[in-house]
């Protein structure tokens, strides 16, 4: 999947292909966050106005850098949690290995798109310290990629709620959709005072 085009990825995805679907979407959503946040990094190193900052960017380049990797690796993982499922969902429902076969399918679907999730946070919290630090004449790009972090965390979210909705053991289903919804609540209305905190610094001049 890594080695498609632009193009290619976006038709797969437009198709009625079950892969990429909305968690291998978010996937990529988040690693072009982590990628502009990175970029913002590159453009603030080295310049002399922003010199007392220099080995704080430089970790939050490494990190974006991370981030930027492991979301792209999350495409390929999120689709290949899925194909399991699918076999699944097309077992014959007296099979005896049914039931426990599809749980955990179940419960590997969900783990991947939580896992989107949790690192899209993390671009998140790089954003909110660029947004101060960040050199001026690239910081737009730090707003641009807190709300595409902002639109992977749904994602990835709903992702999630899709596979453990149809859970039966109501236990995990319940604890994954609470670490779910915590990173929501937690990370969702950051990234929006980020952005809107970039905003007001590019509007005071």
């Amino acid at each position: 999947m890594l080695d498609k085009s632009i193009r290619e990825f976006t038709e797969l995805a437009a198709s009625k292909d079950p892969v990429p679907g909305g968690g291998g979407v978010s996937a990529l959503v988040g690693s072009l966050a982590a990628s502009l946040a990175e970029m913002v990094t590159n453009l603030t190193v080295g310049k002399k106005k922003y010199a007392e900052y220099e080995e704080e960017i430089l970790r939050i380049k490494e990190k974006a850098e991370s981030l930027r990797k492991d979301l792209l690796e999350c495409i390929n993982g999120d689709a290949e949690a899925f194909e399991p499922l699918a076999r699944a969902y097309s077992m014959d429902r007296n099979d005896p290995d049914y039931a426990e076969t599809m749980e955990k399918c179940l419960q590997d679907a969900a783990a991947s798109p939580l896992r989107i999730l949790g690192l899209s946070c993390q671009v998140v919290a790089l954003d909110e310290r660029l947004a101060q630090i960040g050199s001026k004449l690239a910081v737009s790009d730090a707003a641009t990629s807190v709300m595409l972090a902002h639109g992977a965390i749904y994602g990835a979210k709903i992702n999630v709620l899709v596979n453990t909705r149809l859970m039966k053991n109501r236990q995990i289903a319940q604890d994954i959709d609470l670490m779910a919804e915590d990173l929501v609540c937690e990370y969702a209305p950051r990234a929006l005072k980020c952005f809107e905190a970039i905003e007001k610094r590019l509007s005071n001049g």
